[in-house]
């Protein structure tokens, strides 16, 4: 029997089987002026952003915290600081080409004692039951095809206790700026993207999938129903970006 599950990537219907292969091009693509452009298309805002969510973490020292869709290890970094000398964070990838340019980072920055790196799917993670103190994703649980299971993966891999955080762009909170939103995603940034990393299209596929992810209290209730607790949502920027944290009790 054919499968014939579909789920979008950005405004296309596609296979379930085919969105991985596809999220992987985008990001093989625009890999080596990733950082550039994170700074370009935020101006700069997005290390605040960061800086806020890892504050959330409460990441103490001696704690284990795997971080998911590490990208060139901007939380990584952090979060290995917090964890300390005798912490371990997991800095991981499902797409290679991003992994590699966060390991080149991390080990040119002189970070990399407490940090290890593991190529892996979200939706299926290759760690025991109880396994970190704290689990993040910053920027890409809206790559994921099926974001319940990376929600329940993430709920598994944590100890009693522990505590997950997902960063990711959200929805405004005022159509005034969900106006200015969609004119600078839809006009300004695909142009951004053909002339600083030679890649209109990619760029116009990460502004769909961010219209595409659930908005705050659906994300919020996706995290309830796979069994975190005390769930909560931080709006930054007028609800550009949220901070989702539930607590595994």
């Amino acid at each position: 029997m054919s499968d014939d599950k579909t789920t979008h990537f950005g405004y296309q219907t596609v296979p379930e089987a085919d969105k991985a292969e596809r999220v992987r091009g985008v990001f093989d693509s625009v890999a080596t002026r990733y950082d550039l452009m994170n700074d370009l298309m935020s101006l700069g805002i997005h290390r605040l952003w960061k800086r806020f969510a890892v504050q959330l973490t409460g990441v103490r020292a001696g704690q284990h915290v795997l971080d998911l869709a590490s990208g060139t290890g901007d939380l990584a970094a952090r979060l290995a600081g917090l964890a300390g000398p005798d912490g371990l964070v997991v800095m991981s990838d499902i797409n290679a080409a991003m992994l590699a340019r966060g390991r080149d980072r991390m080990l040119d920055g002189g970070r990399a004692g407490n940090v290890r790196y593991a190529q892996v799917d979200a939706e299926a993670l290759p760690f025991p039951d109880g396994s970190f103190d704290c689990v993040t994703i910053g920027f890409g649980l809206r790559n994921v095809t099926r974001k319940e299971c990376a929600l329940a993966e993430m709920h598994r891999v944590l100890r009693p206790g522990g505590r997950a955080l997902v960063l990711e762009f959200s929805r405004p909170t005022t159509a005034p700026l969900r106006a200015v939103y969609d004119l600078y995603s839809f006009q300004v940034l695909p142009r951004l993207g053909r002339l600083v990393a030679s890649d209109a299209a990619s760029y116009r596929y990460l502004a769909e999938s961010i219209r595409m992810h659930p908005d705050q209290q659906t994300l919020k209730e996706m995290m309830e129903g796979v069994g975190f607790e005390r769930c909560d949502v931080h709006n930054l920027t007028g609800g550009v970006v949220a901070v989702h944290r539930g607590f595994k009790l």
